[in-house]
């Protein structure tokens, strides 16, 4: 099982900012690699159906979601999907400037001779797609924490503006 995790700075208020980041159905209008998510909010916890773009195929997945609006984070389960296991969060934490955006998670393919080959592919898609989706929301981001799989995308620049912190 492979962990990863992006720490960003963002200049927005964290309530507002948690309202932004909780929107997944946004995702496909602010991130090239994000095809489609739709969610079901009458379900609780939210259940919501995501299609990404992998190397070149796409991924799928459903997920359920916890919305703690107190404590500014969304905890996610894969239910049903291309992962063996897929779980994680966003969690909004306020600062002096404005917040950190904390974006932890875990996943399996359940495909032992492949995790060398599909493991660091599926980091870069994710990361690259958390990045975008957050400077689509709040413009300027800075990535403090988890850059290095940004480092080495190859193909055209990614088009938000992000600056990574050494």
């Amino acid at each position: 099982m492979r962990a990863i995790s992006l720490r960003i700075a963002i200049a927005a208020d964290p309530v507002a900012a948690f309202a932004a980041i909780a929107d997944f159905e946004r995702y496909p209008s602010l991130a090239d690699d994000v095809r489609d998510v739709r969610t079901d909010p009458t379900r609780v916890p939210r259940e919501s159906q995501w299609v990404m773009n992998f190397r070149r195929g796409i991924m799928r997945w459903t997920e359920l979601e916890v919305l703690d609006h107190d404590r500014l984070r969304i905890h996610f389960d894969q239910i049903d999907g291309d992962f063996e296991d897929f779980h994680g969060s966003w969690q909004v934490l306020p600062t002096a400037s404005g917040a950190e955006v904390l974006f932890e998670v875990s996943y399996d393919f359940g495909i032992e001779s492949l995790v060398g080959i599909m493991d660091p592919i599926a980091e870069r898609v994710i990361k690259r797609a958390v990045c975008a989706v957050l400077s689509g929301l709040f413009v300027d981001i800075e990535v403090l924490e988890g850059a290095e799989a940004l480092t080495d995308l190859a193909g055209p620049v990614p088009t938000y503006a992000v600056s990574i912190s050494k």
